[in-house]
Formats: structure tokens, sequence, C-alpha cells
């Protein structure tokens, strides 16, 4: 849909002005005119009876203050709660529905959905990162505010929700808001359902030719090179990386001169805790491994609920790119110096982070 255009949400606006406050006015009692005191009745020689508006001091306190008129302030009126904000969302939302159906909206050459992204996918995401997992986001001042750059992060937890974690991070902690295109095994693109829901999200294929197509317009990828090594290794080697492939992530990173951003993900590894693989069944279905964990898939559908656990994601500091000639892309040795710099920087900061952590759940 080439001709489609996108058409921003309406700003919500106030449906009218700020209330007025009314005049403040004393009462009645105590107002005067020409400043003439208000008369008084003589009761007896120690005492006087105040008019109405006046205060009587109390006995015992005469020397200590004068006696004060009392001003009376009226109270304003309550004013009605604004109903503008209720029906600007239900205008906008209609107005998204109308876009939806009409397809008058705009997906990039990738199937990238900025405005289902930001509307409805990242609303979904979002209490699963807020309050389920509990994501504390660090050295997210680490990722540029604008141009191109690649974060690297290890990969785990059995189903590859570490990814779309690390997605909302970085869309609502950063200050530019910016967007994380993630760079996806081919099976993502395959199963239905799944395929449309991750172009929408931009998520696109892990090749070199995609990804630095996306660096070279600015974009933001995010890359997980230990894959299915890392997605599904078994409990006992939770938070040890596996290898990191060719170091092609590296190499496109050279040919564009963007920085790396190493990135390390704690909480993911006990989300399905993996004691075993059925390997008939995962050739029988056509996955790289068949997850057996203490609850699926004895427990049936209750069985893929993942366990609640804390997380932690911290971006490190950038891997500056831009200094190297343009033949460093082919230099197999810078490329297995800087992958390794990468991987043990991730290494490192994967062991403090454990070190800190006071406990798996909280």
């Amino acid at each position: 849909m080439a001709d489609a255009k996108v058409i921003p949400f309406d700003d919500d606006r106030s449906r009218g002005g700020a209330a007025q406050r009314p005049p403040r006015r004393r009462s009645a009692g105590s107002r005067r005119k020409n400043g003439e005191p208000a008369p008084v009745r003589q009761l007896d020689e120690h005492q006087q009876e105040p008019e109405t508006g006046e205060v009587q001091p109390l006995p015992g306190r005469a020397d200590a203050q004068d006696d004060v008129a009392v001003t009376h302030e009226e109270e304003p009126p309550q004013q009605p709660a604004a109903e503008g904000g209720l029906e600007q969302r239900i205008a906008s939302g209609l107005a998204f529905l109308r876009r939806r159906l009409t397809g008058d909206y705009e997906v990039d050459d990738f199937g990238y959905d900025a405005e289902l992204t930001d509307q409805v996918l990242m609303s979904l995401l979002r209490p699963v990162y807020e309050q389920y997992f509990r994501v504390e986001v660090k050295g997210v001042e680490n990722i540029p505010s604008e141009g191109g750059a690649l974060i690297v992060a290890n990969h785990s937890g059995t189903l590859p929700l570490d990814g779309l974690m690390m997605q909302v991070a970085v869309h609502d902690h950063h200050p530019a808001s910016r967007h994380l295109r993630l760079l996806a095994a081919d099976l993502v693109f395959v199963l239905p359902v799944v395929n449309e829901l991750a172009r929408k999200l931009g998520h696109t294929l892990a090749c070199a030719e995609d990804a630095e197509r996306l660096l070279a317009q600015g974009e933001l990828v995010g890359v997980m090179p230990e894959g299915f090594k890392g997605l599904g290794k078994p409990f006992s080697e939770r938070y040890k990386l596996q290898r990191f492939g060719r170091g092609g992530f590296v190499s496109t990173a050279l040919r564009q001169g963007t920085p790396i951003i190493p990135c390390s993900i704690v909480g993911a590894e006990e989300i399905y805790p993996m004691i075993g693989n059925s390997k008939t069944l995962a050739r029988l279905l056509g996955f790289p491994y068949f997850p057996l964990t203490p609850t699926f898939p004895w427990l049936g559908p209750l069985g893929g609920i993942p366990l609640p656990t804390k997380w932690t994601i911290q971006f490190g500091e950038p891997i500056p790119t831009d200094g190297y000639p343009p033949e460093a892309a082919e230099d197999p040795m810078l490329m297995f110096n800087l992958t390794d710099q990468v991987r043990e920087q991730i290494q490192h900061t994967l062991y403090k982070l454990l070190v800190q952590r006071r406990s798996v759940f909280f």
C-alpha cells in the first residue's frame, strides 16, 4: 500500500478555559462604613457582646491578642469534572479503527507499522514489562538519541520474551522514545500469526543485508548472536554465554560505521527452567528444540505461563566503529577481536548483576 499515509491521532485539547475563581467576599458582619467601628451593647463593666462576624476573646487571653474580625470566605462552587478526556479518547479510538478498516495507514518496506506498535502492541506488552517482570533498566543513556546503532544482547528464556522486553525498555525509557528493530530467526517468519505480529513490531530477518539497510536509515537495530543456542540452553548453563556465531554483526557495524552497544539481561533465564529437551518431538514439529520444564508439558496450557522473575536490563558503554577504514569489515582478526570484546563485556556485566541481585523473584 505505497499510497497510504499516516494520519496521527487527534491531540488532546481542553474543551474550555480554566474555571474562574469567584472573588472572595467578606460576611456582612465584618464590613464597616467609613472606617467606623461596629456598635456594641454593654453587658457590664467587664464584658461586652460582639456583633455578628466578630470573635469574643477567650478569658485569660485578652492581653495576648486583640479582638479580630473573622473573615468568612465563601467556598467557590464546585465545577463539574471535565468530560473532554473521555470523549477525546473515544474519538481517537474510532479514528484509529477507521484508518485500520480503510487502509489509511503506512508501513515501511519491512512491514513495520509504527501506529499499530505504539497504540496497540506496546500497550499489550507494557503490563507484562512493568507489573509481571518488573523490569529495571540501567544505562539507557548510552543509546544515542539519533542515528544508527547496533545493540547486541544475550539470549535466553526458552521463548524469546527477552527481545520483546528489551524493545519496550528502549521505547519507554529512552528520552527520544526510540524504536528498536530486532533481527529475528527464520522460524519467526514461517509461523502463522507470529509472522504478522513480528513484522508489525518492526522485526526483520537476521541477515546482513536487512541490518545494513536499517542502520543506513539511522535505525536502532537489535541482535542476539547466540540465537537458538542461547535461547534453548539447559538451565544448568544459565548465564553462560554461548558462541557468538561468526561475528557478522561486527562486520555490519563496521561497514556502516555505527556504534555497538552491549546489553546484558538478567531474569529471563528463570522464566522457563529448561530441565530437558525432547529431540524427537522437536524433529517432528520442525523446532530447534522442544523444552521440558517443571511445569511444561505436565500442566498443559498452564505450563506455558512464565515464572514472574525480576528482570534487569543494562545497556553498556558504546564501542565505536567509525574510526576504522572501510576495508576493516573484511579483516577477520579485527572482527574476531571486536566480537570477543563485546561478548566479554556482556558476560562481565551479567556476573556483576547476578552478584547484586537479592533474589530471583524480588
